[in-house]
């Protein structure tokens, strides 16, 4: 009886799960056809296509364009948004509401009206279209996220801590960089490849701020526009595995063991 109560529970969970990864599964399964169209029957398997791939230059540009801009880009919103976070959460003031409200906002836009909202700031202030703009852009859309992982990962008993490195002779900075970082790591780097993965395929802004130099999203909406062909499924299968690599990565060093702090040595 038991079993079949949770029956209707597992049969949606499979057709859940079939909905989200059917459509990428045959996407990668037809990136290995040997035919040049990426229809049924499947012909194969080959790697024809993900030779092609590699061998346009084009391709593997963007390809290392979308790796520099997401990596450098949530270092930077990991960064300050561990700041604000910190500041928040160890400065509390009748603000701090509003204060949150502020550093939250731009998660409530549409990715359009950002993209357009810098686009024309960064036209006002003279500064051209460039990958430089994208990692911007991109910090913007991503610093509220890390925002908010770190700021429920700082509790009272950080704190504590903290209070104990000051009473054996840390000074601010010394607490901030020893104690309450190696405490925050998993929430850290959780927040760090949170941000990479969405950089890693955003489009809206990235299309709009970039010109010659571009990511890879952009390069496969404009062989999008050519048409479907198996080089494309085969780029779309990199910027699959890519994704899933960094999310894999991320639960690994969540869930790994932690190692119990231990207070520096005067």
């Amino acid at each position: 009886m038991a079993l079949l109560r949770q029956l209707p529970g597992w049969i949606y969970l499979v057709m859940g799960f079939a909905f989200i990864f059917l459509p990428v599964g045959i996407l990668v399964l037809f990136s290995f056809t040997s035919s040049s169209i990426p229809l049924p029957p499947f012909k194969g398997p080959s790697l024809q296509w993900y030779e092609r791939l590699f061998s346009n230059e084009r391709l593997v540009e963007a390809l290392i364009n979308s790796v520099i801009v997401a990596s450098l880009s949530s270092l930077v919103a990991t960064t300050l948004g561990f700041l604000a976070a910190y500041s928040i959460a160890r400065n509390p003031s009748r603000w701090d509401g509003a204060m949150r409200y502020a550093v939250m906002a731009p998660i409530t836009v549409s990715y359009l009206i950002i993209g357009m909202g810098l686009l024309i700031s960064f036209h006002v202030m003279g500064v051209p279209k460039s990958l430089w703009a994208v990692g911007a852009g991109h910090v913007v859309i991503n610093l509220p996220l890390c925002f908010g992982i770190v700021l429920a990962a700082l509790g009272e008993h950080q704190r504590n801590i903290e209070r104990a490195a000051h009473d054996l002779g840390a000074s601010d900075f010394q607490a901030l960089w020893l104690i309450t970082v190696p405490i925050l790591r998993p929430s850290l780097f959780a927040a760090f490849c949170l941000s990479f993965t969405l950089s890693w395929d955003e489009f809206i802004i990235a299309f709009l701020l970039t010109r010659f130099d571009v990511t890879l999203p952009v390069m496969l909406f404009e062989m999008l526009r050519s048409g479907q062909n198996p080089e494309l499924n085969a780029a779309g299968s990199v910027v699959f595995g890519i994704s899933m690599s960094v999310v894999l990565i991320a639960i690994l060093f969540t869930i790994s063991r932690r190692k119990p702090l231990t207070l520096p040595r005067r």
